[in-house]
């Protein structure tokens, strides 16, 4: 494949006393095996539409996915881990610039919608499509992942599941989606083949990585296992058996599908010995649950206010520097930009609110972690709080979920607690009036919304 490239300001590989500085920087505290002054390569894998429970690791007693299983083994693993939106668009974006989406403003999957327009028909209206170029713009204006570490000499690689236009927006070098409307649509163009149809791509990024002696990042996202759940008969096949709704055994054989190529790209790193100085970040975008009677998701996943639509296994495998470790401790998307920058050896804007991950006492010293959830439509571009559901904030093993009175005028306040309720069956906050003050107190100091 030819790829579109644009390097820009490139300075070179990274000073070699910046990497050692961050490697003894007690910001980065992690019980190094082996210290290495080589710019660490940085691979972020994203799981699409794919509940926090779904996994063999996890606990589930039917999906395999050997793959992570391995790459759970090796990691530092957060299986208390979120993402801070239950919806695809916001919750990528956050994972690129390390802010909430209150702060990066996209909020929602699509600008607001013209009523009375089928929706393929809306997405080609003038309006709409400015109100997308906004919401691109919104990236394109304020710091991300790979477009810091593109300055700093990586070369960086887009593929998979992208929403903000031209790879470049987001600040890649190169990337597979091009963003032409007329070709392609909300999730992306040519880079959603990723996975499904190959993965050959991602290995001729790494070799051009490699000839050109560069550090490189990879942003594997790709659509899977979200619909369509197509997979192959010879996984289908697996599930058929284990459960008696056809919906259900074709999502479980589309997780194992997308495991699958997990390991096609872990073991091409270790072919070409990439793999211990290769940082393997993992979560997911959002979760879902499948409806066994038709191909939709359930109300408690994605979109909602749920862990099932929220919680996700982060994982952060770096052989040479961070001990495999399973961690008790609450850990965000938001964390991978501090994480993997401050890994990079490139400096960490100020104000992100997520922490290292890497970094003991920094996550020992964190108490609570706090999402919020839009609706899939924004209301208003420039003003969040319009188009606000729900704010929630988990400490220890309370999760409190707050809903908007004029987004959820008929909810109510929720209050679980997840160590005795992790699929919160029963809302306690009747019976913890005093912990309801508390948290919502924090809450509102976070950010008070509308």
């Amino acid at each position: 494949m030819t790829f579109t490239h644009c390097v820009s300001n490139w300075r070179g590989f990274l000073p070699i006393t910046l990497v050692i500085l961050a490697l003894l920087s007690p910001s980065t505290e992690a019980a190094p095996a082996r210290k290495t002054s080589t710019p660490p390569n940085i691979v972020l894998i994203i799981s699409d539409d794919h509940a926090w429970n779904d996994y063999s690791f996890m606990g589930h007693p039917e999906v395999r996915t050997p793959n992570l299983d391995r790459l759970a083994a090796q990691s530092l693993t957060f299986e208390r881990g979120y993402v801070p939106a239950s919806l695809c668009c916001p919750s990528l974006a956050s994972i690129l610039t390390g802010q909430y989406p209150h702060k990066h403003k996209v909020t929602s999957n699509d600008p607001p919608m013209p009523e009375g327009v089928p929706r393929r028909e809306a997405y080609k209206l003038p309006e709409v499509m400015a109100g997308r170029e906004r919401m691109n713009r919104f990236v394109e204006e304020i710091p991300t992942l790979p477009r810091l570490l593109s300055e700093q000499g990586y070369l960086t690689f887009q593929t998979g599941k992208w929403w903000q236009g031209n790879f470049r927006r987001g600040g890649f070098t190169h990337g597979m989606t091009d963003g032409n409307p007329e070709t392609g649509g909300r999730h992306g163009d040519a880079g959603l083949q990723i996975g499904r149809k190959t993965m050959q791509p991602i290995y001729d990024f790494i070799g051009t990585a490699q000839q050109e002696k560069k550090p490189f990042m990879v942003w594997y996202a790709p659509m899977m296992p979200h619909q369509l759940h197509n997979p192959p008969e010879r996984l289908l096949k697996k599930y058929r058996d284990k459960t008696p709704s056809l919906h259900v055994a074709k999502y479980w054989a589309m997780i194992e599908w997308f495991d699958e190529t997990c390991g096609d790209l872990l073991n091409h790193l270790e072919r070409e010995g990439l793999a211990e100085n290769t940082i393997i970040a993992y979560v997911s975008d959002n979760g879902w649950i499948q409806q066994p009677d038709k191909a939709d998701y359930g109300s408690r996943s994605k979109q909602s206010q749920y862990d099932t639509g929220l919680r996700s296994p982060i994982m952060v495998r770096w052989l040479v520097q961070a001990k495999p470790e399973n961690s008790p401790a609450l850990a965000s998307s938001i964390d991978f930009m501090p994480t993997l920058l401050t890994a990079a050896g490139v400096p960490v804007p100020r104000g992100l609110p997520g922490i290292n991950l890497l970094d003991k006492k920094a996550v020992a010293k964190r108490k609570m972690i706090f999402g919020e959830c839009f609706t899939h439509d924004s209301a208003d571009l420039d003003r969040p709080e319009k188009s606000l559901r729900w704010r929630w904030g988990i400490e220890g093993d309370w999760k409190v979920i707050l809903p908007d009175p004029v987004n959820e005028p008929n909810g109510v306040v929720e209050l679980y607690n997840l160590k005795a309720d992790p699929f919160e069956a029963q809302n306690l906050a009747h019976k913890e009036k005093r912990r309801i003050a508390a948290l919502t107190k924090k809450v509102d100091a976070w950010w008070p919304g509308r």
